[in-house]
């Protein structure tokens, strides 16, 4: 008998269920769609680990998802509630207790979540075989093998997360109908709205306080940055600070929509002739009555459109960077790094007996480059094997060239001799966002010397510079706003004085195709000076890095280059000739690693990016919608008495119109103008290493967003006005 009358009740009340199951079928849609990544992954990419990686984090962010969804859904829960009280006390006046209420109610969420399973794991089901085509674009990659296929973990993930919601729903629906009296559910559609307006006045100075202090707060923001951007010893000062300015945007938002419906009806008031017009005084009025309910979940609502667009925008535009830098940063099939002990690691007598504790032969500084190519025959392929297989790199390549790096700072010398502090002071220009935690001032510029630096030139193709006795040149393959320093002194010709020797530059902007010394997804040369090799002589610099880079010998397959190169292997010590060490093996990156990780990190971002954009967004929205529904449900009576008094359906459900245009476009129209604000100080840092373009991104964006934010738009206004046409049709039949 119960399961009947709540299978009926979901029947007849499917209206006010609709918005519920909307956004739960969504919910379960878009949970197991991006949960099916594993899979999509193994699909359409080779590379060992990362399709459970991806699954791993996508798994975990699901959770943090379900909670904001499962507390959507207690709002949602309370607009049905606030629908049916009267029902559920006209239950009990026939004799129903409250248990037998709970459990009908019970039910009824029951039926409806299920149905937003069914559709959502067949919408969802559907979306994820789209969704690996998707895939294959985000990782740069082509489908070899697409077959249908189900996820059983995503599902189970899924129906998790759907019966955490409908436990927490379920909670909080009980709990409404075992506090509610019967007189208070009987005589609830009884009672009148609170209608509470506030002093014009008043309003209008709380909303110029809000924006006020929503202009410091960006002018705080602008000034100081990120906390990112500190030097490690100001960290904690630059954190508190960027705390005390996100704390002043959140009161000034909360400030802005707390005085914004007055303010406005201020301003209408004084332009009477608008005022006056149709419904205008009415629809106003009905903003102001809403303040004490609606300005706080506004502010809350664009905040939350704050960080969905800047984390959609954001993620992009660091894929876009990443996925246009690599083709720069990528000058060889194969490089690899050898870092060398420094005089401050060589001659600290903690840090040697450290190095020796862990197993390192003895350490000295290397009185000259290592060869690359002959040390790495140390290497051992596949260690495990009975039979030792030294690493045979010459088999494999063919052109190569091994350039050699010294530090900035002359043995015996505290400081470096050229800084990027005293290139961007020389051109008077301010250091790039994001420089200022790197220590810059300690670590100064590299030093190559003009024959290592030609050699280079040859490998890459390009022609050679002479830089005569006293010329360098700048090189850096970071990005346009370090770049715009070096450009700036060579174009201004600022001279450098080196070893008693004034010297001036040979050319008048970086050549950033020239500037990377080894594969890299992003900028990895943040600046070197090519200078005349007598100056390196006089100076007593002390070897910094060597890099080799090689292309593979033409007409060799795959497996005999990229798969020899990428066997298991044990690299060693790097030794001299008397047993002891001067340095380390750094990073070793072929041409085809480099765009895998590449493709593999933009396509995780943007991931995560459009994942928790589209969740926050459908959050709002629903947010919005419900409350809008649940306010024309309120003041249902309010549209019949103006039916009454002779105004016409279209007139009303114009005034309802604009009533929830208002409350859907303002935090939209706030969360943009913080995202613009906060996206210029993330994309000066993103610029640090490549260059920016997030055209595409904002096109992206804004699709997203006017596919579901308008559509939830769309869908309030349908049900609203069907909710005025029923207490319209309720006058007429009385």
């Amino acid at each position: 008998m119960l399961c009947k009358l709540a299978w009926g009740n979901v029947r007849r009340a499917g209206k006010d269920y609709l918005v519920y199951l909307l956004t739960l079928t969504l919910a379960v849609t878009v949970f197991y769609a991006f949960n099916t990544i594993s899979v999509q992954a193994s699909i359409v990419l080779q590379e060992e680990g990362l399709p459970e990686l991806l699954g791993s984090i996508m798994s975990g962010l699901t959770m943090f998802l379900a909670l904001v969804m499962g507390f959507l859904m207690v709002y949602a829960n309370g607009f049905i509630m606030k629908r049916r009280k009267k029902e559920f006390g006209l239950y009990q006046v026939l004799g129903m207790s409250r248990g037998q209420v709970s459990r009908v109610m019970a039910l009824e969420t029951a039926i409806v979540s299920g149905a937003a399973l069914v559709l959502g794991i067949v919408l969802g089901v559907g979306f994820s075989q789209l969704m690996t085509f998707f895939t294959a674009s985000l990782f740069k990659t082509q489908i070899a093998d697409f077959h249908f296929f189900f996820s059983m973990k995503a599902f189970g993930i899924t129906v998790g997360c759907l019966l955490a919601i409908f436990m927490v729903t379920l909670l909080f629906n009980l709990g409404v109908v075992r506090r509610a009296k019967v007189i208070d559910l009987m005589s609830a559609g009884r009672k009148n709205e609170a209608v509470k307006t506030r002093n014009p006045i008043l309003s209008a100075v709380i909303f110029i306080m809000g924006a006020g202090l929503i202009g410091w707060a960006y002018y705080r923001l602008l000034r100081d940055g990120l906390p990112v951007d500190a030097a490690p010893s100001e960290y904690d000062e630059a954190l508190q600070q960027f705390m005390v300015t996100t704390g002043i945007v959140i009161a000034g938002t909360i400030l802005f929509f707390f005085g914004f419906s007055g303010f406005l009806l201020k301003v209408l008031q004084s332009a009477r002739g608008m005022y006056w017009r149709g419904l205008n005084m009415f629809t106003m009025r009905q903003l102001a009555a809403k303040v004490n309910t609606v300005s706080f979940s506004m502010a809350v609502i664009a905040m939350i459109l704050f960080l969905a667009i800047t984390s959609v925008t954001g993620g992009m535009s660091i894929a876009n960077v990443m996925n246009t830098s690599v083709e720069r940063n990528t000058p060889a099939d194969y490089t690899r790094i050898l870092m060398y002990y420094g005089p401050d690691v060589v001659n600290d007598p903690e840090q040697v007996a450290a190095y020796e504790a862990e197993g390192y032969p003895p350490m000295k500084l290397a009185e000259k480059p290592v060869d690359i190519l002959q040390a790495s025959e140390n290497n051992v392929v596949d260690p495990e094997k009975a039979d030792e297989e030294r690493f045979d790199l010459a088999r494999i390549i063919g052109e190569h060239v091994q350039v050699d790096v010294y530090d900035s700072h002359p043995a015996g010398a505290g400081d470096p001799v050229v800084t990027l502090n005293q290139i961007a002071d020389a051109v008077d220009m301010p250091l790039p966002a994001g420089t200022a935690s790197s220590n810059v001032t300690l670590l100064g510029l590299q030093v190559m010397g003009e024959s290592d630096y030609s050699r280079y030139l040859d490998f890459r193709g390009k022609p050679r510079i002479d830089l005569g006795k006293d010329g360098y040149l700048l090189t850096s393959d970071m990005g346009e706003t370090v770049n715009a320093i070096y450009d700036a002194a060579l174009a201004q010709g600022v001279p450098i004085k080196l070893a008693g020797r004034t010297l001036a530059p040979v050319a008048d902007r970086v050549d950033d195709t020239a500037s990377s010394f080894a594969n890299a997804s992003m900028g990895s040369n943040s600046g070197t000076i090519i200078v005349p090799d007598a100056v390196i002589d006089d100076l007593d610099l002390p070897l910094y890095s060597s890099y080799l880079l090689a292309n593979y010998k033409p007409g060799l397959s795959y497996d005999e280059t990229e798969g020899y190169v990428r066997r298991d292997r044990s690299w060693g010590n790097v030794l001299n000739a008397d047993g002891t060490q001067s340095g380390l093996w750094g990073m070793e990156m072929t041409r085809s690693q480099s765009y895998e990780s590449t493709n593999s990190m933009n396509g995780l971002i943007s991931y995560l990016a459009i994942y928790i954009g589209f969740v926050l967004v459908v959050a709002c929205a629903a947010i919005l919608t419900i409350q809008q529904l649940s306010g024309v449900a309120d003041s249902s009576k309010n549209y019949r008495i103006l039916s009454e008094l002779g105004t016409s359906k279209r007139e009303i459900t114009r005034s309802v119109l604009a009533q929830q245009a208002v409350f859907f476009i303002f935090p939209l129209v706030m969360g943009i103008a913080h995202s613009m604000v906060a996206l210029q100080v993330v994309i000066e840092i993103i610029k640090l290493f490549g260059g920016l373009s997030i055209g595409f991104t904002v096109g992206f964006t804004c699709a997203i967003f006017l596919l579901c934010y308008g559509g939830y738009f769309l869908v309030t206004y349908l049900m609203s006005r069907g909710i005025v046409t029923d207490a319209i049709r309720t006058r007429q039949t009385a």
